[in-house]
């Protein structure tokens, strides 16, 4: 059996030198090397940037929807979006571990888990695609997915069911940074708030900020700034583009009497929403663009242009304990836990 790289480097097709992430081309044959898990893959979480911009794409049909994929899986050996660069993750059945994991791993052939690396560097093979299902970005199909020695996964809890769960996993960096950010007193805005990472956010700034502190809800829409409010996660709620700067900020600036916050979520899944964040901002205060559509020059030109002494965390997905803490909102919020259920699975 052929050894490998714990980071995937083996896998790399084109360009050499690079990581699989930033791969133009990886090889997605199933034949294992001797640091890599195989799975079989039941359903694909799709990033949610990467989905809406498929969907628009294919026009809301599914069947072109289907076809999108399978093509960006055929040219690259993984599913890798070309216009966000997301991906998305899995879960699947461990079919195979490679010998060299012995002793490091303690997955088992058999276990079901979640992958928490992004499918834009996770070599895939779609054999067939068999539900695409838009309202939860989630996809089930036929195939089998290769995880590197370094991929970071969790097995599936079983007290709850394993589409309830990788809706949550898919975000799971979400909560896990805001409990990580927030501090007892700030006063914490949510940026797509009524969206699936923006409610696990509140719940977590709510618990963290404390009594002493103020979360803002800000919804993309009338019916998901209602969703969070009947779930009671903030203390202030309002709609709004987040693409209007403007706007946003004569909100926050009101609601805070001038204050500004002292930490902005950015959860959308739209591009052009970094100027909304970055003026919510206090000098000093911190932004986490959790979303994908983010860009780091928009951003960090943007702060400069304003003369905004900020710092800005771009996009980290993971940070320690980011699956037991995301796992953990819905054991302690039953409401949210309800919704959930009612939504994703």
């Amino acid at each position: 059996m052929k050894k490998g790289c714990p980071y995937g480097t083996h896998r790399v097709v084109e360009p050499k030198g690079v990581l699989p992430q930033p791969a133009e081309k990886i090889d997605n044959t199933m034949e294992i090397y001797d640091n890599e898990v195989l799975i079989d893959v039941q359903t694909l979480n799709i990033d949610s940037a990467s989905f809406t911009q498929i969907e628009k794409q294919a026009g809301g049909d599914v069947e072109e929807i289907k076809k999108i994929m399978k093509g960006l899986v055929e040219k690259q050996g993984k599913h890798k979006n070309p216009i966000t660069g997301s991906g998305g993750m899995l879960i699947g059945t461990v079919k195979e571990i490679g010998p060299a994991l012995s002793g490091k791993t303690d997955l088992k052939v058999g276990d079901k888990i979640a992958t928490l690396v992004s499918l834009s560097l996770t070599p895939l093979v779609i054999d067939e695609i068999l539900e695409v299902r838009p309202d939860v970005d989630q996809v089930d199909i036929k195939g089998q997915a290769i995880l590197f020695e370094s991929g970071i996964y969790a097995v599936l809890p079983e007290d709850m069911p394993e589409n309830l769960a990788l809706s949550v996993l898919d975000v799971a960096g979400a909560p896990a940074q805001t409990a990580k950010l927030v501090k007892p007193g700030d006063t914490v805005v949510v940026i797509g708030g009524g969206g699936k990472s923006g409610l696990l956010c509140l719940y977590e700034a709510k618990k963290r900020a404390g009594i002493t502190g103020k979360v803002i809800c800000i919804g993309g829409s009338d019916k998901s700034t209602n969703r969070a409010k009947k779930l009671g996660l903030a203390d202030e709620y309002f709609a709004a583009n987040a693409t209007d700067a403007i706007f946003v900020y004569n909100r926050i600036m009101e609601l805070t009497g001038g204050k500004l916050a002292d930490l902005v979520i950015n959860c959308v899944n739209i591009p052009n929403t970094e100027m909304a964040s970055i003026l919510a901002t206090k000098d000093g205060g911190v932004v986490y663009f959790f979303s994908m559509a983010t860009s780091f020059t928009k951003a960090a030109l943007g702060a400069e242009g304003v003369g905004k002494d900020i710092n800005m965390i771009v996009g980290n997905g993971y940070t320690k304990g980011h699956a037991a803490i995301a796992l953990q909102v819905l054991r302690e919020c039953a409401p949210l836990r309800e919704l959930f259920t009612e939504m994703y699975a």
